[in-house]
This record gives structure tokens, sequence and C-alpha cells, in this order.
């Protein structure tokens, strides 16, 4: 059973500006914001405007948009935190791991031998926050 979209989910309600979000890039298809709970310093969500609800059932021409973006912000992420890599994770329904339905992949800063921090249910503090943000907007250019 294909599930519909819930315009009341916490990104739709940051894209409409109802909620505040720490905001690293905007572009007129896709937002990029810090994870309130990130598994590492430099955590970023890529979201597209266009509501959907996962991959399985967004606009086709949203896609392309929303993958630039992503690499756009996991050069910028990589580079920003000297990384020796970038996770980039999207899930689909709660089966995959999916808690917020609408369409976003977390582009995480990786480094050898550290793993992820849980994504748990304590947010980050807001200046810790705002920090790595500047640093990946400085990255950003």
């Amino acid at each position: 059973m294909t599930e519909t979209y819930d315009d009341g989910n916490i990104f739709a309600r940051i894209l409409r500006g109802e909620i505040p979000a720490e905001t690293v890039y905007e572009d007129d298809h896709t937002i990029a914001i810090m994870d309130v709970m990130p598994q590492a310093d430099g955590h970023v969500l890529v979201i597209p405007k266009a509501p959907a609800r996962n991959l399985l059932d967004a606009p086709a021409e949203a896609l392309g948009p929303l993958l630039a973006t992503a690499q756009r912000l996991a050069r910028a992420v990589k580079s920003a935190f000297a990384a020796d890599g970038v996770t980039l994770n999207q899930f689909n329904e709660p089966a995959a791991g999916q808690s917020v339905f609408h369409l976003h992949i977390h582009v995480i800063p990786r480094f050898d031998g550290v793993p992820l921090k849980p994504h748990s249910g304590d947010m980050a503090d807001p200046e810790t926050l705002k920090a790595n943000a500047e640093k990946i907007r400085a990255a950003l250019g």
C-alpha cells in the first residue's frame, strides 16, 4: 500500500517557515539544513522543495536538482571538516529506517575508524550547529 504525503511533516513545516532550521544552502528547488540530531559534526539534510513522501513517489523532475545539491553539499562537507569520506543516506518507508516522511538525503562526513553516533532523540547544541553550518557555508564559497 502506498502512503500519501502529509504536508504537516517537520520538513514541510520548515519549508513553509513555520519551524526554524539552520539553513546551509537554498536554491529554487532544494534546501540544505543542519540535522538537529547529527550522527557526526557537519551532518546535513538535503531536502527538495517539491512535496514527496520519499524517492518512491517523488516527481522525476525533482530528483536531478536534489542529487546536484547533495553532491555540492557532500563536497563542501568533506572539505569543511577535512573528512576522509562522505556517506549519503536516503531511506524509504519505516521498514527502511525513514522517520520523517518528506524525501531527504543525509550527507554525513566520515573519518577512518570513527563510527557514526546513533541517531538518537538528543538534540545538538544550537551554537554548535550554527558553527558547523558556518564552516559548510564557507566551503560552499
